[in-house]
């Protein structure tokens, strides 16, 4: 089991950047696909990125491919979401998921086990 923290959202103007990190602890961390996710007012929890266990490999959903980055560090326990030409449709509550390796990307909630609280990004001008 892992138990995972989000942290880096806050305001930023369109066109910005921030990079988000989620802190895991647990010892199986890298045995987890990691998966970034976010959710605005009303709507649903919608996929963004995801890493496989050693980092190798990454997975994104077309609205972010070429704007958000995803990256992992095993040694200390951490993947981040580096998020850059930022709109205000991006505002949302951002969160990280983990989900037992398997040998497909998990692009929906259903797919992943742990969860963290999430954290704000608003984009406004």
């Amino acid at each position: 089991q892992v138990q995972l923290v989000e942290s880096g959202g806050e305001w930023v103007q369109p066109g910005g950047s921030l990079r988000l990190s989620c802190a895991a602890s647990g010892r199986a961390f890298s045995d987890y696909i990691m998966g970034w996710f976010r959710q605005g007012p009303g709507e649903e929890r919608e996929f963004l990125a995801a890493i496989n266990s050693n980092g190798r490999r990454t997975y994104f959903a077309d609205s972010v491919k070429g704007r958000f980055t995803v990256s992992r560090d095993n040694a200390n326990n951490m993947v981040y979401l580096a998020m850059n030409s930022l709109k205000p449709e991006d505002t949302a509550v951002y969160y990280c998921a983990a989900a037992r390796s398997t040998p497909t990307w998990g692009t929906t909630p259903d797919k992943y086990d742990y969860w963290g609280q999430g954290t704000q990004v608003t984009v406004s001008s």
